[in-house]
């Protein structure tokens, strides 16, 4: 009887091929060529994503970028130098669909350039020295940040430049025996913060630069007569920013969290509670709390009037920093509300109190199980008191920030209870 003929891989790299095998886990199969015969291992899943990874992997193992016993994962006896490019990608490959995968991608990213403009792309791990390494951030100093309009707004960042030296060390300490020869320093070190904080009078600029866009005038080469027309398109191409501010002010989290907040597993209406670490998401060293949202907000969490659909706001955000007069670099960014909302609360909640306002920014993790208890006083209450009445003030100065919702859109106004 003539054998069946397998099919088509749905995954191949190198001598190793991705099979699907009805109602059981993938199977990675190769030809052994000093043992003369096909082997197999499965790849422990069915999920094609997963099983992909896991012959990048194998195909990595072959290559000698993870020189370890099967059996008890140690290092084998004389195990030969592993190849820096190598150690890099097997580092990656095991990051990947991490949260923070997409940050060491970046990072690690200048590497192989710097490598290749500098003919290096077969050094071992154990020539990465620490004279090497100055050699690779005197590179990173010069290297040019690109804005996504393709124009060049500076030089990489000192923080920058030495958190492509920490990613590279976290890639050869990931190899099994391996031990970067240089040590990063640590971000303290290198990073200069921000010292610009928006007052209250500035925040509400802000919204009613999405609410009331300033666009009567005429320009050099026609005049605008139609300018409510033109004003409620602009309404409408800041939609995305409205929101941005409105959550960024309730909650005080980081930009990218509320960049990927949806509402699913997120919003507690009942105990008015938001979890800024969605459903799936592994917690990282920046550490996303449940936090207690303010009464004006809460309506339009309830609404669905409060997601981004959107992945940035850069464009936007800048265009808004110039008519007002914003700081450029690093001090006015959409971090900007996080920080002026810790600065602007810290004075009402009182220093004696201050570790609600540190729970809140997720600096300190509180061991609360019952999201019910976060509102109270002993919690997050002295937290949602200030920023709620932050919020008041700012209605004062743009109405229609949160009482009444008023969308970007114009699309007319409803009164929130």
């Amino acid at each position: 009887m003539p054998a069946t003929k397998r099919p088509d891989p749905i995954y191949q790299r190198g001598i190793f091929k991705l099979y699907a095998r009805p109602g059981r886990n993938h199977e990675i199969v190769w030809y052994d060529e000093e043992r003369k015969r096909e082997r197999s291992v499965t790849a422990g899943t069915t999920s094609d994503a997963e099983a992909t990874l896991a012959l990048d992997r194998e195909y990595i193992k072959a290559k000698g970028g993870c020189a370890t016993c099967p059996t008890c994962s140690q290092p084998w006896p004389d195990t030969p130098p592993v190849l820096l490019l190598r150690a890099v990608l097997d580092y990656l490959l095991s990051k990947e669909g991490t949260p923070g995968y997409a940050s060491s991608s970046t990072r690690l990213g200048h590497l192989s350039t710097y490598l290749a403009e500098t003919g290096q792309s077969e050094i071992l791990c154990t020539q990465v020295t620490p004279d090497w390494i100055s050699a690779y951030r005197a590179w990173l100093a010069t290297r040019p940040v690109i804005n996504p309009a393709g124009v060049v707004t500076g030089l990489f960042s000192l923080g920058h430049q030495e958190g492509c030296v920490r990613a590279l060390a976290s890639a050869i300490n990931a190899q099994s025996g391996g031990e970067a020869g240089f040590t990063a320093l640590q971000p303290k070190d290198v990073s200069k913060s921000p010292a610009y904080r928006a007052q209250i009078e500035m925040l509400a600029r802000m919204f009613n630069y999405c609410l009331r866009p300033s666009i009567r005038y005429e320009r050099a080469y026609r005049p605008i007569h139609n300018f409510e027309k033109v004003e409620a398109l602009a309404r409408t191409q800041r939609t995305n920013l409205l929101r941005y501010l409105r959550m960024a002010v309730a909650t005080w989290g980081r930009p990218d969290a509320i960049l990927e907040a949806k509402r699913a597993g997120q919003w507690f209406p009942e105990a008015r509670v938001f979890d800024l670490n969605p459903p799936g998401r592994r917690q990282t060293k920046k550490h996303r709390p449940k936090v207690v949202v303010a009464r004006q907000y809460a309506p339009f969490l309830d609404d669905d009037d409060a997601y981004l659909d959107v992945a940035t706001i850069d464009g936007v955000w800048a265009a808004m920093r110039k008519e007002l007069g914003l700081p450029g670099g690093r001090e006015a960014g959409p971090k900007l509300i996080r920080r002026s909302m810790s600065t602007l609360a810290r004075k009402l909640i009182g220093e004696a109190n201050w570790v609600q306002g540190q729970m809140m920014l997720g600096h300190v993790k509180f061991s609360v199980s019952d999201i019910y208890a976060l509102p109270d006083p002993a919690n997050l209450g002295l937290a949602l008191a200030a920023t709620e009445s932050i919020i008041d003030e700012i209605e004062k100065l743009a109405p229609g920030a949160f009482y009444r919702n008023v969308t970007a859109a114009g699309a007319g106004i409803r009164l929130v209870k």
